[in-house]
């Protein structure tokens, strides 16, 4: 039976992420850089004959009905393929992070599920796809750092210098939805524009929705005071609750509270399955 083993499905930082707007329907515009980092989920995938999808969770449990077997599952639909996927998963990257692990992993599905059904939709196709099942994961598909803006639709892949970051994930989580609902949240920001950005790659910017998630989530402001401490100068990343500082190679160890998690971790030049999919397009 066809297989697919170690498949990757790497986390991303948001270097910044400004609110610029909000649309009539309240979809909030945004300007950010999403970069790929080294932080990564592991899938594999063997095919199955009789059209079933089915999930294995080798480290964490994962809700029943995740973006994998979504994604699989719109896959299936769209093509009306008659194959099916055991999908197991080597859960990583955690989660209510704001790294876009969910997304990450259901971009990967596509593309792996693309080439073990034989499929050969074109990058395009699986983007519209993929948008039906979150924000992010035509960014993931799409493979390069770039920078994104309007509701997270428009996507310039942009080039990034090699470098290392200081990840921390608090034990408690958030819910974006709050953040996003939250009065306080400032959403007027100044939009920007890349030559600013690139003329101070790894100190541009902030996240709008750091304050208010150091309001609901005080291990937010906790894990911001350990990079300040460190010497670093700290950012939430996406929704949060993780938090990153870009450090040198050989900068001190980071020491965290028991639960939480902490990497050093490398940002990615492009995704490690960038091609998998058909495009003339994005390069």
């Amino acid at each position: 039976m066809k297989s697919l083993h170690d498949v990757p499905a790497p986390a991303k930082l948001n270097l910044f992420l400004h609110i610029t707007g909000r649309r009539a329907d309240g979809y909030h515009l945004l300007q950010s850089v999403f970069m790929l980092i080294d932080w990564c989920d592991t899938l594999h995938f063997e095919k199955r004959a009789n059209g079933q999808i089915s999930r294995e969770d080798l480290t964490l449990p994962l809700p029943a009905d995740d973006l994998i077997t979504r994604a699989a599952r719109l896959l299936q639909q769209h093509t009306g393929c008659t194959a099916g996927a055991h999908i197991a998963i080597e859960k990583r990257i955690p989660a209510q992070a704001g790294m876009g692990g969910g997304s990450s992993d259901a971009a990967t599905c596509l593309l792996a599920l693309n080439r073990l059904w034989d499929l050969n939709l074109d990058l395009p196709t699986l983007e519209k796809l993929g948008l039906q099942l979150g924000a992010d994961v035509p960014f993931f598909l799409r493979g390069r750092n770039a920078w994104v803006e309007g509701v997270g639709e428009q996507i310039t892949p942009i080039d990034l210098l090699p470098a290392q970051f200081w990840v921390i994930k608090p034990s408690a989580g958030i819910e974006t939805a709050q953040i996003f609902a939250s009065p306080q949240l400032q959403r007027a920001t100044n939009p920007a524009t890349i030559a600013v950005f690139a003329a101070d790659t790894y100190g541009f910017g902030h996240n709008d929705l750091q304050p208010v998630a150091e309001t609901l989530c005080p291990d937010v402001k906790q894990a911001l005071q350990v990079l300040r401490d460190a010497g670093l100068n700290g950012k939430m990343t996406g929704s949060g609750s993780a938090v990153f500082a870009h450090c040198t190679p050989g900068s001190a160890p980071v020491s965290v509270p028991d639960h939480w998690q902490v990497r050093k971790c490398s940002n990615l030049d492009v995704h490690p399955l960038v091609g998998w999919a058909p495009s003339d397009n994005y390069r």
